[in-house]
């Protein structure tokens, strides 16, 4: 019944049953694996609707996993070695989106040298789709290769890609690239990766760039940062002051990373201004991902790096004229408290959010008694009755409905607790 319906006058049925032979193939005995399902399986791959074909080569490798490495090897490697030069270029993604996979069905390295021409030539293709379908699979195909082979077959397509006419291309080969560095070792990394790496943190398209950054760490327990710092410095800073504030973030987001790859040392003398600058952005996502980047700071590098680097910048920030940078830094504060501790908290934090509670403006006043709810579990309880309490019934007397409500939030959150302990 099943052929029948891979048989069909219609497409639509044809298309249906050779997306489902997977699952199909999957419940049947393996007696009938290699007769009627690969027979099902090789008219479907003849089939004169490029839909039903793209259908049935895209479930290769999960096929082949059912069969024994040389049943794969006999019935479905043919298969896909020819549709990897198949006139229809989405054919020809299709399988550039597997080969990784059934490289693992075929079993041994020598086996799987059958494939290394195909992926090659995918590698070369001249449809960009598949290209970059292809160079995704770049290190996953490297590291079930040995390394000589990967030098041998695989690097000098690598250094086609790395200058392809396609921007996605080479956003795609940054994505995965530096995970080439463990697979080939450290002389060859130096070698051929290197000028690679360097090139693509020049590219003039971001997100290669942003791409290279956030696998750095691949490459550092290979070869050591030393060796791109010189080129890392300036692709960093200028993706930090890119106009397009999409571009900004992700570097943000990436600093943390950066910061442990790099060393407290080359992080303070060369990125430390950019992350205040960060916290000034005229986009709120900016401002809102610096604060975070620095709690994570503090946490890379501890309390006591933290109070010399970053919490004097902060409260210096606290008088900004400007109300959104001292609502940023009121945030700061807030996801600061709990990495800083009760007593840094107490005498360098809250002094500064108790004086914001007197600020002209209402959003200031009614972040402050957020800010003011969310420390009562970090300070001391001394310091809730002292401090706390009396500057939060102030704000729940201001003219403000906002800072009222949130006013009288925050002191029912201090008398819950208190009922809590005395429980």
């Amino acid at each position: 019944m099943y052929s029948q319906l891979c048989q069909d006058d219609m497409p639509t049925v044809r298309r249906s049953a050779a997306s489902n032979l997977g699952k199909f193939a999957a419940t049947v005995e393996n007696a009938h694996l290699k007769a009627e399902i690969m027979q099902i399986f090789n008219n479907l791959t003849q089939d004169d609707q490029d839909s039903v074909l793209l259908l049935a080569v895209e479930g290769c490798a999960a096929r082949g996993k059912l069969f024994e490495p040389q049943d794969c090897v006999a019935h479905i490697l043919p298969v896909i070695v020819n549709f990897s030069q198949d006139k229809s270029w989405r054919v020809r993604y299709m399988v550039a989106n597997q080969l990784y996979e059934l490289c693992e069905a075929v079993g041994p390295q020598p086996t799987r040298m059958d494939l290394v021409p195909a992926y090659v030539r995918l590698l070369r293709d001249n449809e960009a789709e598949v290209r970059i379908a292809a160079a995704g699979k770049i290190t996953k195909f490297s590291q079930i290769l040995s390394p000589e082979l990967a030098t041998q077959h695989i690097l000098p397509c690598v250094k086609e890609l790395s200058s392809d006419s396609s921007q996605h291309v080479r956003s795609a080969l940054a994505s995965v690239i530096m995970g080439m560095a463990p697979v080939l070792g450290k002389d060859a990394t130096i070698k051929q990766l290197l000028p690679i790496y360097l090139s693509l943190l020049k590219d003039e398209f971001p997100d290669v760039r942003l791409n290279i950054i956030s696998k750095l760490d691949q490459v550092n327990q290979v070869v050591g940062i030393d060796l791109l710092s010189q080129s890392l410095l300036p692709a960093i800073v200028e993706l930090a002051e890119d106009r397009h504030w999409r571009v900004r973030l992700p570097i943000i987001e990436y600093i943390p990373l950066l910061a442990s790859q790099l060393g407290v040392g080359f992080f303070y003398d060369k990125l430390d201004t950019l992350c205040m600058q960060w916290l000034q952005d005229k986009v709120y996502s900016i401002r809102d991902a610096a604060a975070n980047n620095l709690t994570r700071l503090a946490e890379e590098f501890g309390r006591d790096w933290a109070m010399e680097h970053i919490i004097p910048q902060v409260l210096e920030m606290a008088n900004s004229p400007h109300y959104l940078y001292r609502m940023t830094i009121l945030r700061s504060i807030s996801i600061l408290a709990p990495v800083m501790g009760s007593e840094i908290t107490c005498s360098k934090l809250l002094p500064v959010v108790e004086n914001a509670s007197e600020d002209r403006v209402a959003n200031i006043k009614f972040n402050v008694a957020k800010v003011l709810q969310s420390l009562v579990p970090i300070v001391y309880k001394s310091v809730v009755e002292k401090t706390i309490r009396p500057c939060l019934f102030e704000l729940s007397e201001d003219s403000d409905v906002d800072v009222r409500y949130f006013a009288n939030q925050g002191l029912q959150s201090i008398n819950h607790a208190t009922i809590s302990c005395s429980a």
